[in-house]
């Protein structure tokens, strides 16, 4: 038996057609002209010999068979994706796509995503910098990073890093060669914030520091930011002790003092439910729990 099947191009066209009921908003989903969008729904509805949209007072409606038509094909294209992702569950391969916000990107992710891409070289992975703490896992991404308490609807997250805050500065700061250094000595330098002042607040209150004044010094809005500043010496940052390896490690920055206040935020890797246990994103997400095992011991 002879099956005659419409062209997949023009199937897909009208689904997105009837779904919006515009062939505007069909055309920029499938990122092609308006003019091609019509000429995929002519051809389908000259092979089918059948017509399946009507204009009537600019505005575009389903034939009674076209809303047969697409409810079916409704069905059989998510049947498609279904199939598609049991697939893709099996296997370690494709494109996999991560938001992050930009001082968790080039402090911590990006110095060791090479390590990744090593140790899977079938997933080629895009890093998206994006500046909101939370919202971003759209469906161009399959992973984000968030950061807050952990409690968002509709996804799945996991823990990080917890996260600690402690005084960091250049070690050039202070003229002299002793390493010894006390928490009085704040009074005289100038304090970097990171977002708002609320955190050197915090700080202060928590270890009974008199004598500082929170309200004074520069304000930057990413984390990256504050901890260069600091770097050159211009002042003391209340440091992310995750953010700040690099420049601790380096020597670039020194953290002195015990006196250390854990966040109630932290850094989640989260995932879309429907998506969670993708083979890509499987392999990720296990890559970077076991990097911050490696980071806490």
């Amino acid at each position: 038996m002879n099956h005659r099947i419409p062209p997949l191009n023009a199937l897909k066209t009208f689904e997105a057609a009837a779904r919006h009921l515009s062939f505007t908003k069909a055309a920029n989903e499938l990122f092609v002209t308006q003019a091609a969008v019509s000429h995929q729904i002519k051809s389908l509805e000259d092979f089918l010999s059948i017509k399946l949209f009507i204009r009537r007072n600019r505005t575009l409606l389903l034939t009674e068979e076209g809303q047969a038509y697409s409810f079916e094909l409704k069905d059989i294209f998510n049947s498609l994706q279904d199939a598609t992702d049991k697939l893709l569950i099996k296997t370690n391969k494709g494109v996999i796509t991560v938001a992050t916000p930009p001082s968790f990107a080039s402090q911590w992710l990006v110095p060791r995503i090479s390590q990744f891409s090593v140790e899977h070289p079938d997933i080629d992975v895009r890093i998206q910098a994006v500046d909101k703490s939370e919202g971003f896992l759209t469906d161009g991404v399959d992973v984000a990073i968030y950061y807050g308490k952990g409690t968002w609807p509709g996804v799945i997250s996991e823990k990080l890093h917890s996260e600690f805050f402690t005084p960091m500065f250049s070690p050039l700061l202070f003229s002299r060669d002793t390493h010894f250094y006390t928490l009085k000595e704040l009074r005289n330098q100038n304090l970097l914030h990171d977002c708002s002042r609320e955190m050197w607040k915090s700080w202060l209150k928590k270890f009974d520091v008199k004598g500082i004044n929170a309200n004074q010094g520069a304000v930057f809005s990413h984390s990256m930011m504050v901890l260069q500043a600091a770097a050159l010496g211009q002042g003391v940052a209340l440091g992310n002790t995750v953010l700040a390896r690099p420049e601790l490690e380096a020597g670039r920055l020194i953290a002195p003092f015990e006196e250390k206040l854990e966040s109630n935020n932290a850094f989640y890797v989260v995932s879309n439910k429907a998506h969670h246990d993708l083979g890509k994103i499987v392999a990720f997400r296990q890559w970077l729990l076991s990097q911050v095992d490696e980071d806490e011991h």
